[in-house]
């Protein structure tokens, strides 16, 4: 009798790794309902939700797509986490870890890929803020998300200010009627410290004046360039972020086995 005592002992589900497997996915449960809805109140602010077929209207990349993939996704990954550690369902676990690994391998497989294939990763990088530069104006999230990346980094353009001839309204040709043509946006422009409020129409015809004269009015650096130099300033910290990231996932994966393996054990006692 204690001998079976002791073998159904041996077998009981972890209290601590269920409820820390439940802890660690609730909170990514979360943050991914937070933003799920965030991502679907922008675009029923913007009317995407009323008429969906604008979707594929913006010619650039519109940010709200990060917030509802990344939301949906860790939504999915919380909720069967969650559920399968609090009910002790194997089939979720599973999933949550099948899941959870593809996402680290497809993470490792797209940094070595990235590694290999510099080059054309430059080139799609160029040819990405290109296509983003053309529909500037397109979408008031894309317009945000490009004048934080000039300001953050000090940078106009993919290459420089003249890429921003590719968009109608800063194009310098005779035919644009637009006010801000030969210009560039606002995001491009020096800040004066003494400055309180920002000029918006800093950038205003300034592509007109020779390269020296822009340099006292304008970032002429490219972006590519200035991620290029930021990446390589702040290579330890990007690099602990995804060793950090990554080990969150094997943890996560971990936790999901070792519980499921208690569970089989459990029941090949009943």
């Amino acid at each position: 009798m204690s001998r079976k005592h002791r073998h159904f002992k041996g077998a009981e589900v972890s209290c601590c790794v269920k409820y820390v497997l439940f802890g660690f996915n609730i909170v990514f449960w979360l943050l991914g309902a937070a933003f799920l809805g965030i991502g679907l109140w922008a675009w029923a602010e913007k009317g995407v939700l009323s008429n969906l077929s604008s979707i594929t209207d913006l010619g650039g990349f519109d940010p709200v797509w990060l917030f509802i993939v990344v939301g949906g996704v860790m939504f999915i990954l919380g909720f069967a986490g969650c559920i399968g550690a609090l009910r002790e369902n194997t089939l979720l676990l599973k999933f949550f870890s099948v899941f959870l690994g593809l996402i680290f391998f497809l993470e490792l497989t797209a940094g070595i890929l990235a590694f290999v294939f510099k080059d054309w990763i430059k080139d799609q990088l160029n040819f990405f803020i290109n296509n983003n530069v053309k529909a500037y104006r397109d979408d008031i999230d894309l317009q945000n998300l490009i004048d934080f990346a000039q300001e953050y980094w000090s940078c106009c353009g993919a290459h420089g200010p003249d890429d921003w001839n590719m968009n109608i309204y800063f194009n310098c040709t005779d035919r644009n009627p637009s006010r801000e043509r030969c210009g560039v946006p606002f995001s491009c422009c020096i800040k004066d410290p003494a400055e309180d409020v920002i000029n918006t129409q800093c950038g205003y015809d300034v592509r007109q004046h020779v390269e020296l004269d822009r340099q006292k009015f304008i970032y002429t650096k490219g972006c590519v360039g200035q991620f290029e130099k930021w990446l390589q300033d702040n290579l330890i910290i990007v690099a602990g972020v995804f060793v950090g990231i990554a080990l969150l996932q094997i943890f996560g994966i971990c936790l999901a086995q070792n519980l499921v393996s208690d569970i089989r054990a459990v029941k090949a006692n009943w």
